[in-house]
């Protein structure tokens, strides 16, 4: 193991705890402030070009195209941090909104939710490793945890994007 990928871990073990643990408490501060745009539209729309860039960057991986695929992961990954960002500013400025559907999708949302927020959080190491393993050319163990950490990502997006779908019906 490489200098580079020791300190990188450190930081990769940091954001994986942190970044849950900030999220957590940031959402329980409100701020007295109104938002000039209703935010949830908007990263549910990231959300799904998170899931495109991702579907297209495995494409041009597949295809040899290699810059390509860089820099589509390159957005995905700042695509993240704005969804991440904006969902954020959301929740510290407005109230919850409690899903109103009943009976079977109301179970169907609330298992499409709990798996999005358990999984979010277990997608951020993957994602940090995979792009480690990345810049530091280390491409052959990049492969194989890409394997694992695109599902998960994908996953993560689009059940957003789901999510926003089911619960818009009540904001």
């Amino acid at each position: 193991m490489t200098t580079d990928t020791k300190k990188y871990n450190k930081w990769i073990v940091m954001l994986s705890i942190a970044i849950p643990l900030v999220v957590a408490i940031l959402f329980g501060v409100k701020i007295d402030a109104e938002l000039p745009i209703f935010l949830p539209p908007i990263y549910a729309s990231i959300n799904g070009l998170t899931s495109i860039l991702l579907i297209v960057a495995v494409w041009a991986v597949k295809n040899k195209k290699l810059k390509l695929h860089e820099k589509l992961m390159k957005t995905a990954i700042v695509f993240s941090v704005l969804f991440l960002v904006l969902y954020m500013a959301y929740h510290m400025t407005s109230n919850s909104t409690k899903f109103g559907g009943e009976g079977s999708l109301k179970i169907i949302y609330f298992i499409i939710l709990i798996s999005h927020i358990i999984l979010s959080i277990i997608v951020i190491p993957f994602v940090l490793i995979t792009y480690v393993r990345a810049i530091t050319n280390n491409i052959e163990l990049h492969k194989k945890i890409a394997k694992y950490t695109f599902p998960l990502w994908l996953y993560v997006a689009l059940s957003g994007v789901v999510v926003y779908i089911l619960i818009s019906p009540y904001y």
